[in-house]
C-alpha cells in the first residue's frame, strides 16, 4: 500500500497548498493588484467582473483543495471520481499551458503552471492506475 500513502500525502499536500487560496477570496482588491503589478502584468484594473473572477476563481481552488483533501480519506473509496477529476486536470492543464503562451504571460508563469500541473495529474494517475490493479 506505498502507493497508496503516496496518493494520500500528494492529494493532501495539494489539496491544502489549493485551501491556501482562501486569502484572496476576502482579501482586500489591492493586494491583488500590487502582484499583479509585482509579477510584471502591470495594473490590474477594478471592474466589478474582475472583481468577481478574481475571487470566484480563488474560491474554486479552495473548493477543490477541499475535494482532495477529503478524496485523501478513503482514496479505494473515491479512486473512480479522483480518475475523473484528474482527467478533467490533465486536459484543462495542457490548454492553460498552450493559452498562457498565446496570451503572453510571463515566461516564468507559461513554464509553470501548465507543465507543472500536467505533472502532478501524470503522478496522480500513475498512482491511481498501480492502486487499481492492488484492488
Amino acid at each position: 500500500m506505498r502507493e497508496e500513502k503516496m496518493l494520500k500525502i500528494l492529494l493532501q499536500i495539494t489539496g491544502g497548498v489549493m485551501m491556501m487560496a482562501i486569502v484572496f477570496v476576502f482579501c482586500p482588491f489591492s493586494w491583488m493588484q500590487a502582484i499583479h503589478k509585482m509579477i510584471g502584468l502591470g495594473e490590474l484594473p477594478f471592474t466589478p467582473l474582475m472583481a468577481y473572477l478574481t475571487r470566484s476563481l480563488s474560491g474554486l481552488y479552495v473548493l477543490l483543495g477541499f475535494v482532495l483533501v477529503f478524496i485523501a480519506r478513503d482514496i479505494p473509496r473515491y479512486l473512480d471520481l479522483l480518475r475523473a477529476l484528474t482527467w478533467l486536470s490533465l486536459a484543462a492543464s495542457v490548454c492553460l499551458a498552450v493559452y498562457d503562451f498565446v496570451i503572453k504571460m510571463p515566461l516564468f508563469w507559461s513554464l509553470s503552471e501548465g507543465p507543472a500541473t500536467i505533472v502532478l495529474c501524470v503522478a496522480i494517475l500513475l498512482l491511481c492506475q498501480k492502486i487499481g490493479r492492488m484492488s
